[in-house]
């Protein structure tokens, strides 16, 4: 089981969504390893896309590393 799980911290996923506004690297073991937000997208009075972006990197990247550990 230990090496199984250090196996999978050594794969990684990339994510990019928004076209490529938010970017996520991930690992086998679901750790978020970079988040990276294009400064360009951040606007104080409309938080709600960043927000929206931003999960759906997360949602992309779980969905990816869980298919990269399980196709193992």
């Amino acid at each position: 089981m230990a090496q199984k799980k250090e196996a999978a911290a050594g794969q990684t996923v990339d994510v990019s969504v928004g076209g490529g506004m938010v970017q996520m690297t991930m690992n086998g073991n679901l750790e978020t390893l970079t988040v990276k937000i294009d400064p360009e997208i951040v606007d104080k009075n409309d938080v709600d896309i960043l927000e929206d972006l931003v999960r759906a990197a997360c949602n992309e990247a779980v969905r990816q590393a869980k298919d990269l550990v399980s196709s193992e």
